[in-house]
Protein backbone atom coordinates (compact mmCIF):
# COMPACT_ATOMS: atom_id res chain seq x y z
CA UNK A 1 0.00 0.00 0.00
CA UNK A 2 1.11 3.54 -0.73
CA UNK A 3 -0.68 6.71 0.29
CA UNK A 4 1.39 8.76 -2.17
CA UNK A 5 0.94 6.43 -5.15
CA UNK A 6 -2.33 4.54 -4.57
CA UNK A 7 -3.23 1.30 -6.34
CA UNK A 8 -6.81 0.27 -7.12
CA UNK A 9 -7.24 -3.34 -8.22
CA UNK A 10 -10.29 -5.01 -9.75
CA UNK A 11 -9.79 -8.73 -9.43
CA UNK A 12 -12.05 -11.42 -10.78
CA UNK A 13 -12.78 -13.89 -13.54
CA UNK A 14 -15.86 -12.18 -14.96
CA UNK A 15 -15.09 -9.90 -17.90
CA UNK A 16 -18.60 -8.40 -17.77
CA UNK A 17 -18.34 -7.47 -14.09
CA UNK A 18 -14.85 -6.02 -14.34
CA UNK A 19 -15.85 -3.99 -17.40
CA UNK A 20 -18.87 -2.49 -15.61
CA UNK A 21 -16.74 -1.62 -12.58
CA UNK A 22 -14.12 -0.06 -14.85
CA UNK A 23 -16.77 2.03 -16.61
CA UNK A 24 -18.06 3.27 -13.24
CA UNK A 25 -14.52 4.19 -12.18
CA UNK A 26 -14.01 6.03 -15.46
CA UNK A 27 -16.97 8.27 -14.61
CA UNK A 28 -15.55 8.91 -11.12
CA UNK A 29 -12.12 9.75 -12.53
CA UNK A 30 -13.60 12.29 -14.95
CA UNK A 31 -15.59 13.99 -12.18
CA UNK A 32 -12.64 14.11 -9.79
CA UNK A 33 -10.04 15.08 -12.44
CA UNK A 34 -8.06 11.89 -11.83
CA UNK A 35 -5.65 10.34 -14.32
CA UNK A 36 -5.40 6.58 -13.79
CA UNK A 37 -2.67 4.46 -15.37
CA UNK A 38 -4.44 1.34 -16.63
CA UNK A 39 -2.86 -2.10 -16.29
CA UNK A 40 -4.49 -5.19 -17.79
CA UNK A 41 -3.68 -8.43 -16.04
CA UNK A 42 -3.68 -10.33 -19.34
CA UNK A 43 -0.42 -8.57 -20.20
CA UNK A 44 1.20 -10.71 -17.50
CA UNK A 45 0.18 -14.05 -19.02
CA UNK A 46 3.20 -16.24 -19.66
CA UNK A 47 2.32 -17.38 -23.19
CA UNK A 48 0.73 -15.90 -26.29
CA UNK A 49 -2.36 -17.62 -27.71
CA UNK A 50 -0.56 -19.97 -30.12
CA UNK A 51 2.08 -20.99 -27.60
CA UNK A 52 -0.53 -21.47 -24.88
CA UNK A 53 -2.43 -23.98 -26.97
CA UNK A 54 0.76 -25.96 -27.57
CA UNK A 55 1.70 -25.81 -23.89
CA UNK A 56 -1.79 -26.96 -22.90
CA UNK A 57 -1.45 -30.10 -25.02
CA UNK A 58 1.92 -30.78 -23.43
CA UNK A 59 0.56 -30.24 -19.91
CA UNK A 60 -2.33 -32.65 -20.51
CA UNK A 61 0.07 -35.37 -21.65
CA UNK A 62 2.19 -34.78 -18.55
CA UNK A 63 -0.95 -34.66 -16.34
CA UNK A 64 -0.16 -31.28 -14.81
CA UNK A 65 -2.24 -28.13 -14.45
CA UNK A 66 -1.86 -25.22 -16.82
CA UNK A 67 -4.34 -22.37 -17.23
CA UNK A 68 -4.51 -18.59 -17.20
CA UNK A 69 -5.86 -18.89 -13.66
CA UNK A 70 -2.71 -20.36 -12.10
CA UNK A 71 1.01 -19.63 -11.68
CA UNK A 72 2.16 -21.81 -14.59
CA UNK A 73 0.30 -19.57 -17.04
CA UNK A 74 1.33 -16.19 -15.60
CA UNK A 75 4.23 -14.01 -14.51
CA UNK A 76 3.18 -13.36 -10.91
CA UNK A 77 6.71 -12.14 -10.18
CA UNK A 78 6.55 -9.44 -12.84
CA UNK A 79 3.13 -8.30 -11.62
CA UNK A 80 4.41 -8.01 -8.06
CA UNK A 81 7.45 -6.08 -9.30
CA UNK A 82 5.14 -3.61 -11.07
CA UNK A 83 3.04 -3.07 -7.95
CA UNK A 84 6.15 -2.69 -5.78
CA UNK A 85 7.75 -0.19 -8.16
CA UNK A 86 4.57 1.83 -8.60
CA UNK A 87 3.91 2.05 -4.85
CA UNK A 88 7.43 3.45 -4.43
CA UNK A 89 7.80 5.69 -7.48
CA UNK A 90 4.48 6.07 -9.29
CA UNK A 91 5.95 4.37 -12.36
CA UNK A 92 6.18 0.89 -13.80
CA UNK A 93 6.47 -1.35 -16.85
CA UNK A 94 3.58 -3.12 -18.58
CA UNK A 95 2.45 -4.62 -21.88
CA UNK A 96 -0.81 -5.45 -23.65
CA UNK A 97 -2.22 -8.82 -24.65
CA UNK A 98 -3.91 -8.30 -28.00
CA UNK A 99 -7.24 -10.09 -27.60
CA UNK A 100 -9.06 -8.87 -30.68
CA UNK A 101 -8.34 -8.38 -34.38
CA UNK A 102 -9.17 -4.68 -34.06
CA UNK A 103 -6.80 -4.12 -31.15
CA UNK A 104 -4.03 -6.05 -32.91
CA UNK A 105 -4.47 -3.98 -36.08
CA UNK A 106 -4.21 -0.76 -34.07
CA UNK A 107 -0.90 -2.00 -32.65
CA UNK A 108 0.33 -3.41 -35.96
CA UNK A 109 0.70 -6.90 -34.51
CA UNK A 110 -0.96 -10.32 -34.70
CA UNK A 111 -4.05 -11.13 -32.57
CA UNK A 112 -3.26 -13.29 -29.56
CA UNK A 113 0.24 -11.87 -29.13
CA UNK A 114 1.78 -9.32 -26.76
CA UNK A 115 2.86 -5.76 -27.35
CA UNK A 116 6.43 -4.85 -26.36
CA UNK A 117 7.00 -3.93 -22.71
CA UNK A 118 6.70 -0.18 -22.14
CA UNK A 119 6.84 2.40 -19.38
CA UNK A 120 3.57 3.91 -18.18
CA UNK A 121 2.88 7.63 -18.47
CA UNK A 122 4.44 9.15 -15.31
CA UNK A 123 1.78 11.89 -15.25
CA UNK A 124 -0.83 9.88 -13.34
CA UNK A 125 -2.65 9.93 -10.01
CA UNK A 126 -3.15 6.22 -9.35
CA UNK A 127 -2.71 2.78 -10.86
CA UNK A 128 -5.82 0.89 -11.96
CA UNK A 129 -5.33 -2.87 -12.36
CA UNK A 130 -7.98 -5.09 -13.91
CA UNK A 131 -7.35 -8.80 -14.15
CA UNK A 132 -7.45 -12.24 -12.60
CA UNK A 133 -4.82 -11.83 -9.90
CA UNK A 134 -5.15 -8.52 -8.05
CA UNK A 135 -5.22 -10.32 -4.69
CA UNK A 136 -3.37 -13.56 -5.42
CA UNK A 137 -0.91 -15.14 -3.01
CA UNK A 138 1.54 -17.74 -4.32
CA UNK A 139 4.57 -18.99 -2.38
CA UNK A 140 6.45 -15.81 -1.32
CA UNK A 141 4.51 -13.55 -3.72
CA UNK A 142 1.65 -11.59 -2.14
CA UNK A 143 -0.03 -9.33 -4.67
CA UNK A 144 -2.88 -8.63 -2.23
CA UNK A 145 -0.59 -6.62 0.03
CA UNK A 146 -0.14 -3.77 -2.48
CA UNK A 147 -3.56 -2.40 -3.53
CA UNK A 148 -5.06 0.37 -1.39
CA UNK A 149 -8.52 -0.55 -2.66
CA UNK A 150 -9.24 -4.15 -3.64
CA UNK A 151 -12.48 -4.71 -5.55
CA UNK A 152 -13.73 -8.24 -6.20
CA UNK A 153 -15.71 -8.97 -9.37
CA UNK A 154 -17.07 -12.27 -8.12
CA UNK A 155 -18.46 -14.73 -10.66
CA UNK A 156 -21.48 -16.94 -10.33
CA UNK A 157 -19.82 -20.19 -11.38
CA UNK A 158 -22.24 -21.40 -14.06
CA UNK A 159 -22.75 -17.90 -15.43
CA UNK A 160 -18.99 -17.48 -15.59
CA UNK A 161 -18.65 -20.79 -17.41
CA UNK A 162 -21.33 -19.76 -19.92
CA UNK A 163 -19.51 -16.52 -20.70
CA UNK A 164 -16.15 -18.22 -21.12
CA UNK A 165 -17.62 -21.04 -23.21
CA UNK A 166 -19.32 -18.45 -25.43
CA UNK A 167 -16.04 -16.57 -25.81
CA UNK A 168 -13.96 -19.71 -26.51
CA UNK A 169 -16.42 -20.93 -29.14
CA UNK A 170 -16.22 -17.55 -30.88
CA UNK A 171 -12.41 -17.91 -30.87
CA UNK A 172 -12.76 -21.09 -32.92
CA UNK A 173 -12.57 -23.85 -30.33
CA UNK A 174 -14.79 -26.91 -30.78
CA UNK A 175 -17.34 -27.96 -28.15
CA UNK A 176 -15.06 -30.85 -27.11
CA UNK A 177 -12.09 -28.49 -26.75
CA UNK A 178 -14.18 -26.08 -24.70
CA UNK A 179 -15.15 -28.85 -22.27
CA UNK A 180 -11.51 -29.81 -21.86
CA UNK A 181 -10.49 -26.19 -21.25
CA UNK A 182 -13.10 -25.96 -18.46
CA UNK A 183 -11.60 -29.07 -16.85
CA UNK A 184 -8.08 -27.69 -17.26
CA UNK A 185 -9.03 -24.48 -15.46
CA UNK A 186 -10.99 -25.97 -12.57
CA UNK A 187 -8.14 -26.80 -10.19
CA UNK A 188 -6.42 -23.43 -10.65
CA UNK A 189 -9.76 -21.66 -10.30
CA UNK A 190 -10.34 -23.27 -6.91
CA UNK A 191 -6.78 -22.72 -5.69
CA UNK A 192 -5.93 -19.28 -7.07
CA UNK A 193 -9.09 -17.38 -8.04
CA UNK A 194 -11.68 -18.03 -5.32
CA UNK A 195 -9.36 -17.41 -2.32
CA UNK A 196 -8.77 -13.85 -3.53
CA UNK A 197 -12.35 -12.81 -2.78
CA UNK A 198 -11.71 -13.27 0.93
CA UNK A 199 -8.95 -10.64 0.74
CA UNK A 200 -10.86 -7.84 -1.00
CA UNK A 201 -12.35 -4.74 0.58
CA UNK A 202 -15.63 -5.07 -1.33
CA UNK A 203 -17.14 -7.67 -3.66
CA UNK A 204 -19.69 -7.31 -6.45
CA UNK A 205 -21.30 -10.60 -7.55
CA UNK A 206 -23.73 -11.00 -10.47
CA UNK A 207 -26.44 -13.55 -9.71
CA UNK A 208 -28.65 -14.63 -12.66
CA UNK A 209 -32.41 -14.92 -12.18
CA UNK A 210 -32.76 -17.31 -15.13
CA UNK A 211 -31.81 -20.96 -15.54
CA UNK A 212 -28.04 -21.43 -15.89
CA UNK A 213 -28.01 -25.06 -14.73
CA UNK A 214 -26.28 -26.42 -17.85
CA UNK A 215 -23.60 -23.97 -19.03
CA UNK A 216 -22.72 -26.28 -21.93
CA UNK A 217 -26.19 -25.93 -23.46
CA UNK A 218 -27.77 -22.48 -23.62
CA UNK A 219 -29.39 -20.16 -26.14
CA UNK A 220 -27.90 -16.92 -24.85
CA UNK A 221 -25.90 -15.62 -21.92
CA UNK A 222 -28.09 -13.80 -19.34
CA UNK A 223 -27.87 -10.02 -19.49
CA UNK A 224 -27.80 -7.62 -16.54
CA UNK A 225 -31.56 -7.05 -16.67
CA UNK A 226 -31.93 -10.76 -15.86
CA UNK A 227 -29.63 -10.58 -12.84
CA UNK A 228 -29.27 -9.14 -9.35
CA UNK A 229 -26.02 -7.86 -7.88
CA UNK A 230 -24.91 -8.96 -4.42
CA UNK A 231 -22.60 -6.37 -2.84
CA UNK A 232 -20.51 -7.49 0.12
CA UNK A 233 -18.94 -4.60 2.07
CA UNK A 234 -16.42 -7.10 3.35
CA UNK A 235 -13.87 -4.93 5.13
CA UNK A 236 -15.44 -1.48 4.84
CA UNK A 237 -19.03 -1.84 6.12
CA UNK A 238 -18.41 0.52 9.06
CA UNK A 239 -17.45 3.30 6.66
CA UNK A 240 -20.94 3.44 5.11
CA UNK A 241 -24.35 4.61 6.27
CA UNK A 242 -26.40 1.71 4.92
CA UNK A 243 -29.86 3.33 5.39
CA UNK A 244 -28.61 6.33 3.39
CA UNK A 245 -27.33 4.08 0.61
CA UNK A 246 -30.69 2.31 0.42
CA UNK A 247 -32.35 5.68 -0.20
CA UNK A 248 -30.07 6.70 -3.07
CA UNK A 249 -29.71 3.33 -4.87
CA UNK A 250 -33.06 2.45 -6.52
CA UNK A 251 -34.66 -0.82 -5.36
CA UNK A 252 -31.71 -1.81 -3.18
CA UNK A 253 -32.25 -3.93 -0.07
CA UNK A 254 -30.12 -5.49 2.66
CA UNK A 255 -29.80 -9.26 3.19
CA UNK A 256 -27.19 -9.07 5.97
CA UNK A 257 -25.70 -6.19 7.93
CA UNK A 258 -22.81 -5.94 5.44
CA UNK A 259 -24.49 -7.23 2.27
CA UNK A 260 -26.76 -5.39 -0.14
CA UNK A 261 -28.66 -6.53 -3.23
CA UNK A 262 -29.46 -4.29 -6.21
CA UNK A 263 -31.11 -4.99 -9.58
CA UNK A 264 -28.65 -5.64 -12.40
CA UNK A 265 -29.82 -2.52 -14.22
CA UNK A 266 -28.63 -0.45 -11.24
CA UNK A 267 -25.17 -2.05 -11.04
CA UNK A 268 -23.17 0.83 -12.49
CA UNK A 269 -25.10 3.42 -10.48
CA UNK A 270 -24.54 1.51 -7.25
CA UNK A 271 -20.84 1.07 -7.94
CA UNK A 272 -20.35 4.77 -8.62
CA UNK A 273 -22.19 5.80 -5.46
CA UNK A 274 -20.27 3.31 -3.29
CA UNK A 275 -16.78 3.74 -4.74
CA UNK A 276 -16.83 7.53 -5.10
CA UNK A 277 -15.99 8.36 -1.45
CA UNK A 278 -13.33 5.63 -1.33
CA UNK A 279 -11.57 7.02 -4.41
CA UNK A 280 -11.93 10.59 -3.12
CA UNK A 281 -10.25 9.59 0.14
CA UNK A 282 -7.31 7.95 -1.66
CA UNK A 283 -6.72 10.82 -4.08
CA UNK A 284 -7.13 13.55 -1.44
CA UNK A 285 -4.42 12.00 0.72
CA UNK A 286 -2.14 11.39 -2.27
CA UNK A 287 -2.41 14.99 -3.43
CA UNK A 288 -1.82 16.22 0.12
CA UNK A 289 1.43 14.27 0.31
CA UNK A 290 2.51 15.48 -3.14
CA UNK A 291 1.63 19.07 -2.27
CA UNK A 292 -0.95 19.36 -5.08
CA UNK A 293 -3.53 22.02 -4.26
CA UNK A 294 -5.05 22.59 -7.70
CA UNK A 295 -5.59 20.40 -10.78
CA UNK A 296 -5.83 22.31 -14.05
CA UNK A 297 -8.67 21.22 -16.39
CA UNK A 298 -6.33 21.02 -19.41
CA UNK A 299 -4.32 18.28 -17.68
CA UNK A 300 -7.01 15.79 -18.62
CA UNK A 301 -8.59 12.93 -16.71
CA UNK A 302 -9.80 9.37 -17.07
CA UNK A 303 -8.13 6.03 -17.71
CA UNK A 304 -4.80 6.20 -19.54
CA UNK A 305 -3.97 3.37 -21.91
CA UNK A 306 -7.39 1.69 -21.92
CA UNK A 307 -6.98 0.43 -25.48
CA UNK A 308 -8.94 -2.17 -27.39
CA UNK A 309 -11.98 -1.79 -25.14
CA UNK A 310 -14.84 0.70 -25.09
CA UNK A 311 -15.62 2.60 -21.89
CA UNK A 312 -18.79 4.69 -21.62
Amino acid sequence: MSAEFPIVAITGASDHSTTTITQALQHIFYRERIKAAYISGSGFHRYDRKTMRAELLKARKEERNLSHFGPEGNHFDKLESLFFQYAATGRGQFRYYLHSDQFAQEMGLEPGTFSPWQQMDPDNDLLLYRGLHGAVIYEDIDISSYPDLLIGAVPSINLEMMRRIDRDLKQGLSHAEVRQVVLDRMSDYVNYITPQFGRTHINFQIMPMVDTSNPFQFDEVPNLDECYIVIHFQKIAKRFDMPKLLKVIPHAFMTRRDQMVVPGAQMKTAIEIILMPLIQELITESRRIKGITEVMPERGAGILGFKGQLVH
